[in-house]
């Protein structure tokens, strides 16, 4: 679709010459012959950008500027001048133009100017592209009871300045319920610093959090700001805090106290105004008696305790999650929407999903790639993940076993079953994966009749 050009001036020989000159260029273009039309076919056109003459009887341009701007401050607007000052132009950059041209219009100028705006707009665009991708990847998905509560909860403690424990098994979500107390806190505008306690060795911790000075340890080449002065006034988000060094805990102890900072191998302290949102997936009360986690330190953190659950304690989640990933990954890939039979959403929701939600999310995009046809279906969440319903009545077909012989046959077939499914019924893998001769392999399939479901 064409970009949409609205040419406002009292002279009808300019209009039709601009008019001529954008729809060469491939431009859809109104006209206006006044401020007040101008303004009229703004608001219901809505064009992307505008050329106003300067003098006009009636409204002038700049008063029509103002006017549009107070209505669209993302209006993007060139004033065309017959004899533009240094006032002139002052005046309209100071009301919002993105630029000013002077009469008689330079063809090459126009193009230049228009080239350049049509890409500021096409970069503001881009930008709100992303950041909507960018919100809908950090977005909580749920409606179960227990998903709600920690929305409950972010909505109560974001505007205080109070820290907060966020716990949970890996993969269901912390980071995001970090980035949401973030996104409504006050500090909002200001910096997310995330720090991954567990993915940086002990002897660097403390350079990565408090940061170092030049030569203060082999490596140290420069002065570095460390983690806790790039989240001032901002959020710094402690992941995995659990697996924090002792000597690390008693420093971050210490600015929590204090409000100040000082490098390694500094001497001066730096005042810090940091909100510190904490997560783990360790109960901390039993890495306290253990030896391995400071308990003073432990009630700093855990002002406002949020508990993340697991996706199988939220089953009924997995239905909206689904779709949630199916839109984002079509929407990030460009790729045309993909729809998922019911059938194979249940056998999804079905699963235990250890690595829960993170699990969850990888398992869609894997499903989107390797399967084909418009929709995701049951034979595909088998083939390609894994996720299925037992053979023969399931686990509990065992308990209809009457002697030890039938229980060793039967949990023979089920587990036999489930690893041909998992290497999509190669012999020969499937032997290999669990350590078994191929010959004996195949005469257990032809002993339990086991065949492939969708023979």
């Amino acid at each position: 679709m064409s970009r949409r050009l609205l040419v406002v001036d009292d002279e009808s020989g300019v209009r039709a010459a601009l008019r001529q000159l954008l729809e060469f260029e491939g431009y859809e273009v109104r006209e206006a012959s006044s401020g007040a039309e101008g303004l009229a076919t703004y608001e219901a056109w809505k064009p992307e950008l505008v050329f106003m003459d300067v003098k006009m009887a009636g409204m002038d341009g700049l008063e029509t500027l103002k006017r549009l701007r107070g209505r669209d401050p993302s209006a993007i607007v060139v004033m065309i001048s017959g004899h533009a000052t240094i006032q002139n132009a002052v005046e309209a950059t100071q009301l919002g133009a993105y630029d000013i041209l002077e009469k008689p219009l330079d063809t090459d100028r126009i193009l230049v100017t228009l080239r350049n705006a049509i890409g500021r707009i096409e970069l503001t665009q881009e930008n709100a592209r992303l950041k909507s991708t960018i919100e809908s990847r950090y977005e909580i998905v749920g409606r179960s009871a227990g998903i709600r509560g920690v929305i409950e909860k972010i909505d109560k403690v974001a505007p205080a300045p109070a820290r907060v424990l966020i716990t949970g098994e890996n993969g269901t979500g912390k980071e995001l319920v970090a980035r949401a107390i973030h996104r409504q806190s006050p500090r909002k505008d200001k910096r997310f610093v995330e720090v991954n306690c567990a993915a940086i060795p002990g002897e660097l911790i403390e350079s990565e959090l408090f940061g170092h000075m030049k030569g203060s340890f082999t490596g140290a080449v420069a002065d570095r700001a460390g983690k806790f002065e790039q989240a001032d006034g901002g959020t710094l988000f402690l992941d995995e805090v659990g697996d924090m060094s002792l000597a690390a805990q008693a420093k971050v102890l210490r600015v929590l106290q204090d409000g100040e900072v000082t490098r390694i191998g500094g001497q001066k302290p730096h005042r810090v105004d940091v909100r510190v949102l904490a997560a783990t997936n360790k109960t901390l009360e039993d890495e306290i008696a253990a030896g391995r986690f400071r308990e003073d330190l432990y009630y700093r953190l855990n002002v406002v305790p949020v508990h993340v659950p697991a996706l199988r304690e939220r089953r009924e989640d997995i239905p909206q999650l689904i779709m949630h990933f199916l839109q984002q990954f079509t929407t990030l890939n460009g790729a045309p929407p993909r729809g998922i039979e019911q059938a194979a959403a249940e056998r999804l929701a079905a699963h235990d999903w250890p690595g829960n939600v993170r699990e969850l999310r990888n398992t869609i995009e894997r499903l989107l790639i390797l399967s084909s046809g418009p929709s995701i279906t049951a034979v595909d969440a088998e083939r390609l993940v894994g996720v299925r319903t037992v053979v023969s009545g399931g686990i509990g077909s065992l308990e209809q076993c009457k002697t030890y012989d039938e229980f060793k046959d039967a949990a023979e077939k089920l587990f036999l079953h489930a690893r041909l499914r998992e290497h999509d019924w190669n012999v020969a893998e499937t032997a290999r994966a669990i350590d078994m001769p191929r010959s004996n392999l195949y005469k257990k399939i032809e002993r339990h009749g086991l065949v492939r479901d969708d023979a």
